[in-house]
């Protein structure tokens, strides 16, 4: 139910002289939605863990007493505003639906975060063997807030599940590891599961477009707090593009994350660095002992079968793609008892979670109220059934529940990647030929210009964190010279590409180091019928060149992401990227197209294409223009569906 919060209607009669048969203006105040006050009580309280400390916790209870309830609950560092029992959110739970049959709410600041007590740690490190109360992780602050929670809020069912979108989504499945006997349920949702691979680096490179997020998660703080301690960068230009570029190297961005002025005058810009992630992320370019005890990933070995786990990822998620499939794949393959589905649909980054009708990622349309059918017919089944319901896996849901981007439905699977995959080869032939066939060997050859690097969008922006282009034409980047394109010609029956796709290149280049980036591209017909809305007013269906998947390799870690190497000068080498799980149908009439490029700016940072021991600490001078080649006896392994 709505209801006006202060005052319904006010109506302001403007005369001019008091001249009669003036029309009156009126003003409408917007609505708010007062369900969740209507509904539920709201208390905040601190739980004390193990070792002390206390974290905030906010919790949503049903006004109506006559039954018990399931708890559901996210903790986050992203805050549990509004704070004060008589401030209430708008909307609470995974969606409106498990919030109007009644679940107990519960969102808590994670440790170090807002108003929790404590030292944040950026993906804090798993402890598989705690020897005291002191030994704290995730998990251990996760089962002791459940044991409170179960132990001392009233009309609960004994049961819990827990949600969570992005970094949320790292807590939820951080709930499964060590599990408290409660949980019954946990849903990760574009979970983070390896700073590496995810969100800040794509195989070691940096996320350069990124960089105002650094912030977010560096600046410490000294107390609670229910207000913004940090502060992230201006950038001073809508040419973001631009501004990287006229940035030069990674080290003259320092500055940006200096809180403090140094006491003494003499101490150099570079050499004072007050936020503690971005020192983390320059002192450590390789996967090191920072960066492997952050990944979630290899603690997925044992989670308990009594916790039924449902990820949820957006094949277009820009953040956080490689973190749910591999969350899915490790927990499937290591626990292949436990009840363990997917859910992947045509979303950029927790995009399921809105109530929009219709749904696009960037200018392209998948179709109508995908994201609400999900929330209603899926999600809210799933926690039904482990949480109110018997419990026994036999939810009604498929394994895999996945939407093929090509076709525009949705698919369901015993298995993910689906067991009627065969792998296919196509390879990078002479005069722009994509084909099952290697017909010889030949090369093509570009020039990577440093100060005119391949942008990821053809957009004039600054954003946040970027989304759109993982569906974005890439005709601008075909008609340039420093990117190799291969296409089939138009496809006489369809072709579903369904699970990962490995690019095999082989290369070479006239320098010591290299980026290679490929993307797969689905080329549409220059006769299709127009999309009606939402697309950019430069843009046509009509040889749409749609983004599929794409991914970077920083060459240095071709070998290992441990120890990087040089190419050597002029050397015919191997680089494989492992593209992440697609699943679309390249049409008939369509054409498949591959494209090959040696920079993504500044999608991510520039490499030097000299070989220095820490890009993040290289100077002007280590920055050169490089010739580099790809032969064409490199393919493209694709995950076909029969």
């Amino acid at each position: 139910m709505k209801l006006l919060y202060k005052l319904l209607l006010i109506m302001l009669l403007l005369f001019s002289g008091c001249k009669k048969g003036k029309k009156a203006e009126i003003t409408v105040i917007e609505e708010v939605d007062t369900y969740v006050q209507d509904h539920y009580n709201k208390q905040e309280v601190n739980i004390v863990m193990r070792d002390g400390i206390k974290l905030h916790t906010t919790i949503y209870s049903p006004k109506d007493k006559s039954k018990a309830y399931p708890i559901l609950m996210m903790r986050t560092p992203y805050s549990c505003k509004p704070y004060g029992d008589n401030e209430f959110k708008e909307k609470i739970g995974p969606n409106s639906h498990l919030m109007k049959e009644g679940n107990i709410i519960v969102y808590q600041d994670v440790r170090g975060r807002w108003m929790s007590e404590g030292v944040y740690d950026n993906m804090r490190a798993y402890i598989p063997n705690k020897k005291n109360e002191k030994d704290i992780d995730e998990s251990s602050d996760t089962y002791d807030t459940i044991d409170w929670l179960v132990n001392n809020v009233e009309n609960n069912n004994g049961r819990v599940g827990t949600w969570g979108i992005s970094y949320p989504g790292f807590y939820a499945t951080y709930s499964t590891i060590d599990a408290h006997p409660a949980l019954k349920a946990a849903s990760p949702q574009a979970c983070i599961g390896d700073f590496f691979f995810d969100d800040f680096h794509h195989n070691g490179a940096f996320l350069l477009s990124y960089f105002r997020a650094v912030s977010l998660f560096g600046t410490e703080k000294s107390k609670p707090t229910d207000s913004t301690w940090y502060k992230l960068p201006e950038l001073g230009t809508e040419d973001q593009y631009q501004f990287f570029l006229d940035a030069g190297p990674l080290s003259n961005l320092n500055s940006y994350f200096q809180y403090e002025k140094p006491d003494d005058n003499s101490v150099s810009k570079s050499d004072k660095i007050d936020d503690v992630f971005w020192k983390e992320i320059i002192d450590h370019p390789n996967y090191d002992s920072v960066w492997k005890p952050k990944g979630l990933i290899q603690n997925l070995k044992t989670i308990k079968s009594s916790v039924a786990t449902m990820v949820v990822g957006g094949f277009f998620d820009a953040e956080d793609l490689y973190g749910p499939l591999e969350t899915y794949k490790t927990i499937e393959k290591y626990n292949p008892n436990n009840y363990n589905t997917i859910v992947f649909g045509p979303w950029d980054h927790g995009r399921w979670a809105k109530s929009e009708e219709k749904n696009y990622v960037g200018n392209y349309f998948f179709g109508d109220s995908i994201s609400l059918r999900f929330q209603k017919d899926v999600e809210t089944k799933f926690f039904n059934h482990f949480l109110k319901g018997e419990g026994n896996g036999k939810s009604g849901l498929p394994e895999a529940y996945v939407f093929d981007s090509g076709k525009k439905t949705w698919s369901s699977f015993d298995a993910w990647p689906p067991k009627s995959i065969v792998k296919q080869k196509m390879f990078l032939n002479e005069n722009q030929e994509l084909s099952v066939s290697k017909r010889g060997i030949t090369k093509e050859v570009f020039i990577s210009d440093l100060k005119r690097p391949v942008p990821y969008s053809e957009d004039i922006k600054t954003v946040f964190t970027p989304r759109k282009y993982m569906t974005d034409d890439q005709r601008f980047t075909a008609r340039r010279p420093d990117v190799l394109v291969y296409e089939t010609d138009a496809l006489e029956e369809d072709l579903t590409l369904a699970g990962d796709i490995f690019a095999h290149l082989k290369v070479a280049t006239t320098g010591t180091d290299a980026d290679w980036i490929v993307k797969v591209i689905d080329v549409h017909p220059s006769d299709i019928e127009e999309q009606e809305e939402g697309m950019q007013d430069h843009l046509k269906l009509s040889n749409y060149h749609m983004m599929v998947r794409s991914e970077v390799m920083r060459g240095r870690f071709r070998n290992s992401f441990e120890n990087p190497e040089p190419f050597t000068p002029n050397e015919k080498t191997n680089v494989t990227i492992k593209l992440q799980d697609v699943f679309h149908t390249i049409k008939a009439g369509h054409k498949l197209q591959i494209q090959v490029q040696s920079t993504w700016f500044p999608l991510i940072d520039l490499n030097p294409q000299t070989f220095v021991p820490n890009i993040y600490k290289a100077k002007e001078a280590d920055f050169k223009n490089q010739t580099h080649t790809v032969f064409s006896d490199s393919s493209i392994e694709f995950s076909i569906l029969k």
